[in-house]
């Protein structure tokens, strides 16, 4: 089954990012080979979250759309990147996403598989 590990950055990422990048980039980079070694990573994106803040297009059911600056969902927590990974089940899933070394938050979902 793959699943998506989705995540997003918090206050606290953030401040370990900006005090040691390289440090923190080791720690990620140990945890994305560990799933790559272990034949669990299928693929992964960062998103840029420092330079460019992101826009948000929201449309009505008339078709009417509008743009506005900024996450879709104003918080703490910011979308930073996802993994895909295949595992056994839905607790493996839960356990790689909790192995994850650095403090972000991980929502793990299940991918839709179409037939």
């Amino acid at each position: 089954m793959k699943y998506a590990l989705v995540i997003f950055e918090t206050d606290e990422s953030r401040r370990r990012i900006q005090a040691d990048r390289a440090a923190y980039r080791k720690e990620y980079e140990g945890w994305i080979g560990g799933l790559a070694a272990a034949g669990k990573l299928v693929g992964g994106e960062a998103l840029e979250t420092e330079h460019t803040a992101p826009a948000t297009v929201r449309t009505t059911a008339d078709g009417t759309s509008t743009v506005t600056d900024g996450p879709a969902h104003a918080g703490e927590e910011t979308l930073g990147g996802w993994f895909v990974v295949e595992v056994a089940d839905r607790a493996e899933a839960l356990e790689l996403a909790k192995s994850l070394p650095t403090p972000e938050t991980v929502e793990v979902r299940p991918i839709l598989e179409s037939a």
